[in-house]
């Protein structure tokens, strides 16, 4: 046990000193590359991610998990690139995690009896991992566009009353207000990119709309198509919906002070009413039980 310990920490030292010498080789050639006026080429990792997931496997198992594609939707990863990163990482998870879950019990637990419990365990994880965390970072994405969503409307507003167009509106808004909407700028740099290769603007609206599913958005996709067939009208509709969508905002609130001041009874109950039950029982107790001693 002594000599596997020894031997490991001696790969672990002669694994740093040769990726300490590959990283000055690397650091030394894209030097040389850019005095020589070249393109820095890519790192070793990304080509190496970029292949596992444009491998047959990884793409079929996104291909084949119709939840996956939409969740990457849902983010915004819809370029080739993005899902082959998603499906390396699908793929490459488990691997890792099964290697790590075998040397660890090969170490710690070496007569671990049956010994594929844990591995199996740690591959089943490691597939399932990312696709919950993929989960979470699109419901994430969701409220944050809902929240943007009562900033938007006034913003497009201003702009509707100044004598922008909506196509002009939304470009604006896509390239002045990144800082204040990241996520809706996002959306809007894709939808308009879609629209400069020839497609029409309210289609792809209702195309992204579907996509994101956030109740907020569609209204005013709806109401800015409205706007797009019928050219006037919508004006009192955004006021409404801007409206419609602060009360919402009023009344999710509400319900989580609600449910926060019930948290708090509790606490109250379980912490605050046993000290006060001492300090004010506390004097009777003691002397009742002075009382029952002289006797």
């Amino acid at each position: 046990m002594v000599l596997l310990a020894c031997a490991l920490l001696l790969l672990a030292a002669a694994v740093l000193v040769g990726g300490h010498v590959l990283e000055n080789r690397r650091r030394e050639r894209r030097v040389a590359e850019r005095l020589q006026g070249r393109m820095v080429s890519d790192a070793r990792f990304g080509t190496l991610m970029r292949q596992l997931g444009g491998s047959a496997l990884a793409q079929r198992s996104v291909s084949l998990d119709n939840e996956t594609q939409i969740l990457l939707n849902r983010v915004g990863w819809r370029k080739a690139s993005q899902r082959s990163l998603f499906a390396a990482f699908q793929i490459g998870l488990p691997i890792v995690l099964l290697g790590v879950t075998l040397l660890g019990q090969q170490i710690l637990f070496p007569h671990a009896d049956p010994a594929w419990i844990a591995p199996m365990f740690a591959l089943g994880i490691g597939y399932l991992l990312p696709k919950r965390v993929l989960a979470a970072a699109a419901k994430y994405r969701q409220q944050a566009i809902a929240k943007e969503i009562s900033t938007f409307i006034p913003l497009l507003r201003i702009l509707f009353e100044s004598g922008m167009a909506i196509e002009q509106s939304l470009r604006v808004l896509g390239n002045e207000a990144e800082r204040l909407l990241p996520a809706l700028t996002h959306e809007l740099r894709l939808i308009l990119a879609r629209v400069d290769s020839g497609l029409e603007l309210s289609e792809e609206l209702g195309k992204t709309a579907r996509l994101l599913e956030v109740d907020e958005f569609t209204d005013t996709c709806i109401i800015l198509q409205q706007l797009i067939h019928q050219g006037g009208g919508a004006m009192k509709s955004l006021l409404a919906l801007k409206q419609l969508l602060d009360d919402r905002r009023l009344t999710r609130l509400q319900e989580y002070i609600s449910k926060m001041s019930a948290k708090m009874s509790v606490v109250m109950m379980v912490f605050l009413f046993p000290a006060l039950l001492i300090v004010l029982g506390g004097p009777a107790f003691i002397g009742i039980a002075r009382a029952l001693n002289h006797f």
